[in-house]
C-alpha cells in the first residue's frame, strides 16, 4: 500500500510538471532550488483565465498572489486623474505581482488588467512565505524575483525624467519589439507619457 501511494504521488507530481513545464523552466533560469521547493510551488499553483479587459487586480485591493503568464498580455498601471500611467507590460513567461501591496499587505493604487485573452498561473503569498521560511533556496529565488521590480522602476523613473517622448518611443521599439503589434496606440502613448497625437507625429517621422 505504501509503495502504491508513493507511486501515485509520483505520477501526480510528474503530471503537474508536464502541465507547468514553462513555469519550472523559467524558475530554473533564475535559480535552481531544491526539488522540494519546486514541488511545493507546483502543487499549489492555480490556473486562472481572463478575457480582454478583465482585472487581475483593482485599485484599493491587496495583491495576494504571485503570477506567471502562460499566454496573453497584461498591463500594470494607475489612474492619475487625467489619464492612465502605465508602469509596464507583462507577456508570456513573465513573473509578476504588484509588489508594494504583495509585500506590505496594504491596498494598492495600481491595477492589473488583461489586454488580450490571458492565462496565468498563480501562487498565494502564504505558500511562498512558508517555503521561504523552510528553504533557503526559496528565499533566495524570491529575493531575486522581488529585486527586479525596484530596478525596473528606477529605470522607468529615469526614462520619464531624462528622455523626451521620441527617445522613449525608440527605447520601447528596441526593448519590446514583440509588443508593438499587440498593444493599442492609446496604451503605447500612456506608457511613453505623451498624447496619441504626439505619438502619431513621432511615428510619421522618418529616421
Amino acid at each position: 500500500m505504501a509503495a502504491f501511494l508513493l507511486n501515485l504521488f509520483s505520477t501526480k507530481t510528474d503530471s503537474f510538471f508536464m502541465l507547468h513545464t514553462h513555469f519550472v523552466q523559467s524558475i530554473e533560469k533564475i535559480l535552481k532550488p531544491e526539488q522540494a521547493v519546486i514541488d511545493g510551488l507546483v502543487s499549489h499553483l492555480e490556473t486562472k483565465t481572463y478575457r480582454k479587459g478583465d482585472f487581475l487586480l483593482k485599485a484599493d485591493e491587496t495583491c495576494r498572489y504571485f503570477y506567471f503568464i502562460e499566454k496573453g498580455l497584461v498591463k500594470l498601471f494607475f489612474d492619475n486623474g487625467d489619464k492612465d500611467f502605465i508602469m509596464t507590460f507583462f507577456a508570456e513567461n513573465a513573473f509578476f505581482a504588484e509588489l508594494s501591496g504583495f509585500i506590505t499587505g496594504q491596498p494598492s493604487k495600481y491595477m492589473i488588467v488583461a489586454l488580450e485573452p490571458t492565462e496565468v498561473l498563480r501562487v498565494h503569498k502564504d505558500v511562498i512565505e512558508g517555503l521561504c521560511k523552510k528553504y533557503h533556496t526559496a528565499e533566495t529565488l524570491f529575493s531575486k524575483l522581488y529585486s527586479k521590480a525596484p530596478v525596473n522602476m528606477m529605470g522607468r523613473i529615469s526614462e520619464m525624467l531624462e528622455d523626451d517622448g521620441k527617445k522613449r518611443y525608440h527605447n520601447f521599439l528596441k526593448q519590446r519589439p514583440d509588443l508593438i503589434q499587440r498593444i493599442s496606440l492609446g496604451d503605447l502613448a500612456d506608457y511613453i507619457g505623451i498624447t496619441q497625437v504626439s505619438l502619431s507625429r513621432i511615428r510619421a517621422q522618418k529616421f
